[in-house]
């Protein structure tokens, strides 16, 4: 890989840790703290939330009707979601074990953790579950994306991609067919294939 390449992708994991830094002194402000995935307040904490908690009379009261009316076509995309769910972890749960490639754990993406927050009410949080899902899970395929993507093709295109899965950036370049033939089985053995 070229040095310059290198050398951004170093800079861009030392800001990566660098913001997971923030972000702890962040939780350590808004006094909570995960403990074993579960997330846990400090005291007086979920006594404040609560009363900022809007009502469901209010709720509805305040609601936009254009909100109302598109709720149904938001919620329609359910059932394209279970159905990519099962596909997708069906697909990889017959391919991966095959290509020897290490299986991607569910539970890394699909995170459901907003209904701890007091100040949201039922509404809000069955939103959030919503949100939570459909993204987790594109997240989740992607990542099953990304892996297959590895194994079979590690090449990158020739225009730029926008947003770009986290395996991406390693692949060889468009056009450098020296580096895709030297570099495929290594490729490979970084995904942690076993063949």
């Amino acid at each position: 890989m070229d040095r310059n390449i290198s050398n951004i992708i170093e800079r861009i994991k030392s800001a990566e840790e660098e913001l997971e830094a923030e972000l702890s002194k962040k939780r350590e402000e808004l006094k909570f703290s995960i403990e074993n995935r579960k997330v846990r307040f400090e005291k007086g904490m979920l006594e404040e939330h609560r009363k900022l908690k809007t009502s469901l009379l209010s709720y509805f009261a305040q609601a936009r009707l254009k909100h109302i009316l598109v709720a149904p076509v938001v919620y329609s995309l359910i059932l394209p979601f279970l159905l990519l769910d099962l596909f997708v972890t069906f697909y990889q749960f017959v391919c991966f074990p095959v290509f020897g490639i290490p299986k991607v754990r569910r539970a890394d993406y699909l995170v459901f953790d907003r209904h701890n927050l007091a100040y949201l009410n039922i509404i809000e949080k069955l939103n959030c579950a919503y949100c939570s899902y459909g993204n987790g899970l594109l997240s989740y395929v992607r990542e099953i994306a990304g892996r297959t993507e590895q194994y079979w093709c590690p090449i990158k295109h020739a225009t730029r991609l926008l947003g770009p899965h986290s395996r991406y950036r390693r692949f060889v370049d468009f056009g450098d067919a020296e580096g895709y033939q030297g570099s495929i089985e290594k490729l490979r053995e970084e995904l942690g294939a076993r063949e």
